[in-house]
């Protein structure tokens, strides 16, 4: 077996491939995670995230492909470490607890060692949840926020290498999903573990990951730190992904597209090739009429177009206005911190900041 060596990732996945009835879930998956490091598995329903993860904790075989630990061969397609002894932590969105065992007894579930060893362990990782008080109590009196707490103690119990949690936060009310989200990265944190979490909510990804794996059927589209897979996203479907997008198209002539909004580079696309600029709702820019004329193009947010206001919402701590255009026809979204509530039926100008559009093959 390879000797683990400094720097060498606590988790390696190699080009791990999974189909069901000819058809392939997961396709040449590979990823690696160092100790400490959080990394979100993440994409749409359906697009192979709890398989991957499944083929990690052993309980389903993979088709092709390699795991390692440490350096070291734990499963492929002949050898296969059973998961009993692979150090790998679980955690799934219903917590999974014992109905019918104490709080001290779920976490104490699967520890090895004699009675005090294991009642000291189950006392430091209680206290370190927040939970000591519940110690005798049963999951039918916590809350869903206690009981995922147990979860996580019950999960961290063994000292697991590795950490698979796929979708723990879901099931948890909103208000609380937030805090009790940080109180298990720095748990996690503190217990140097590598953690795999799958999600398919971004918000969380960018919330939690050191790195983000953006998966699309069955295969890792991009990965990246969170600034770098929103700031420089790999096509269209990635962007949308994170958030609302505004698409305007047009043919690239001499390396530049011609748009109501000005030019726009395409650098490397060849003369002819329809391209599509895609940008978010908050990067578009609002002005008032001003006696017909929009306002000065500047080199940040270039040529001002003309829209009317169809509909506006409150949406909390900013404001949703839909405009139709009228060079197309076509409806661009803008936010604005805030409440603004324009009128329907009223005019404006928008200017769409260059440096915040992302330029594709149509």
């Amino acid at each position: 077996m390879p000797v683990t060596g400094a720097g060498s990732p606590r988790l390696e996945i190699r080009n791990l491939s999974r189909a069901y009835e000819g058809v392939r879930v997961v396709d040449g998956v590979s990823l690696s995670i160092q100790p400490g490091q959080v990394t979100c598995l993440l994409g749409p329903s359906g697009c192979g995230k709890s398989t991957t993860l499944r083929m990690i904790a052993g309980v389903e075989m993979q088709d092709e492909g390699e795991i390692l630990v440490d350096g070291e061969l734990i499963c492929d397609t002949v050898f296969r470490v059973p998961p009993e002894r692979r150090r790998i932590g679980l955690m799934f969105q219903d917590f999974a607890l014992f109905p019918h065992l104490s709080v001290a007894e779920n976490v104490a579930f699967g520890l090895s060692g004699g009675k005090a060893e294991k009642r000291a362990r189950v006392e430091e990782l209680l206290h370190r949840v927040g939970l000591a008080r519940f110690i005798d109590a049963y999951p039918h009196a916590l809350s869903g926020g206690e009981q995922q707490r147990v979860a996580l103690a019950r999960a961290l119990a063994p000292r697991p290498r590795i950490m698979l949690m796929d979708e723990p936060f879901s099931g948890l009310d909103n208000r609380l999903r937030d805090g009790i989200r940080d109180e298990t990265l720095a748990l996690l944190k503190q217990e140097d573990a590598a953690v795999l979490l799958v999600t398919h909510e971004p918000e969380e990804a960018m919330r939690m990951a050191d790195e983000i794996a953006l998966m699309r059927d069955g295969r890792i589209v991009q990965q990246g730190a969170p600034y770098n897979i929103y700031n420089a996203p790999a096509d269209k479907a990635a962007v949308a992904f994170f958030s609302d997008i505004n698409v305007i198209r047009g043919v690239v002539r001499g390396a530049l597209t011609d748009t109501p909004f000005g030019q726009f580079l395409a650098p490397g696309v060849p003369d002819g090739q329809a391209v599509e600029i895609v940008f978010r709702p908050q990067h578009v820019g609002i002005d008032f009429d001003r006696g017909g004329r929009g306002p000065e193009p500047t080199e940040t947010r270039g040529v001002a177009a003309r829209g009317v206001v169809e509909r506006a919402r409150f949406m909390g701590s900013e404001s949703l206005v839909e405009f139709r255009m009228d060079h197309d026809g076509s409806v661009i979204r803008a936010t604005v911190p805030n409440v603004f509530l324009p009128e329907p039926g009223r005019p404006l100008w928008l200017t769409v900041r260059r440096d915040r559009c992302f330029v594709f093959p149509g």
